[in-house]
């Protein structure tokens, strides 16, 4: 009876401890980002802003920028647009990893502990993964005005480098802050081929690609940019509700894949829910565990064959 209230203890309070942590994630990524905000506006006003925070583990983020491991997760992290440093996030992602692995160790069985530990990595992949494509789908929402104020802008008689400028001012994140690094970029000396390039790389997206050539094209050759991005403006805003369409056609779908892993995770909360200890004693033979395993494996096959069919390229 003691053990069963320590586990319970352990559990609620490994569940608090990670409710906790997200809500302090998420209290944390908001201020920063309203304390960006407030800078670009003193910058803006002439006023200088007081320096950056100081980052926390700056020796594990040195050790981790010199590994190639850590420098794909710089690059993920600035596509993300996280002020997030890849040593914070790997900071992070140990304690997903270790509270996961005692709530799976308490909650179900000692086996099941390093499999939640695995899927806490998995966790923080993906949420990286969900937060690049969240920032493309915004990028890709904004490419319109984009495009149709890159347009009034050469209409006018501006250059197409002043034009990048002005609609980097204009815009909205993450539209501005893109436009505002190519224009850095520009400004330092590199050629519009190459800073126009690396935004694509950043935020790859078959209509920023399409309007990126139409640029290039018509800074190299001096074509007729106005009317080209008046028209590219028209097909970008039918490609923004057919995606829009599309999304939500496939949504229950996407919610369908989700569903599920969950459930294959609820019908072991519900097994030993009914018969307590039901898992330690079905995980402590080689012959359990495996079964245990081909099923997770089972279900992670079902989870990305279903994502990967109701995948449509728009």
């Amino acid at each position: 009876m003691e053990l069963q209230s320590l586990i319970t203890l352990t559990t609620g309070i490994a569940l608090l401890t990670c409710v906790l942590a997200v809500v302090g994630v998420h209290s944390y990524a908001t201020g920063r980002a309203q304390r960006r905000a407030l800078v670009d506006r003193l910058s803006s006003t002439g006023r200088a802003p007081d320096a950056g925070r100081r980052r926390a583990f700056p020796g594990l983020d040195r050790r981790l920028r010199r590994t190639q491991l850590g420098r794909k997760l710089e690059l993920r992290l600035a596509a993300t647009g996280l002020d997030v440093t890849p040593g914070e996030f790997f900071v992070s992602m140990l304690a997903t990893v270790a509270g996961l692995w005692l709530v799976g160790h308490a909650a179900l069985a000692p086996f099941f502990g390093p499999l939640a530990g695995l899927m806490g990595v998995w966790v923080a992949v993906q949420f990286l993964n969900w937060q690049r494509h969240k920032r493309i789908e915004k990028f890709i929402n904004q490419l319109p005005e984009m495009a149709r104020i890159l347009a009034n802008a050469t209409h006018a008689g501006l250059a197409l480098r002043t034009a990048i400028g002005m609609a980097a001012e204009e815009l909205e994140a993450p539209a501005g802050e893109e436009l505002g690094k190519v224009s850095a970029q520009l400004a330092m000396g590199a050629s519009m081929d190459d800073a126009l390039g690396e935004m694509a790389d950043r935020l790859p997206s078959r209509e920023l690609v399409v309007l990126v050539t139409t640029l290039v094209l018509s800074n190299r050759a001096g074509g007729q940019v106005v009317s080209a991005l008046r028209n590219l403006t028209e097909t970008l805003e039918e490609r923004k509700e057919t995606r829009r369409e599309v999304r939500t056609q496939l949504s229950q779908v996407t919610m369908t894949s989700y569903a599920v892993p969950v459930l294959g995770v609820g019908s072991l909360l519900l097994m030993n829910g009914v018969k307590d200890g039901a898992l330690e004693r079905m995980t402590g033979s080689p012959v359990g565990q495996a079964a245990v395993i081909v099923a997770f494996a089972l279900y992670a096959v079902g989870f990305l064959l279903i994502r990967r069919l109701s995948r449509v390229d728009v």
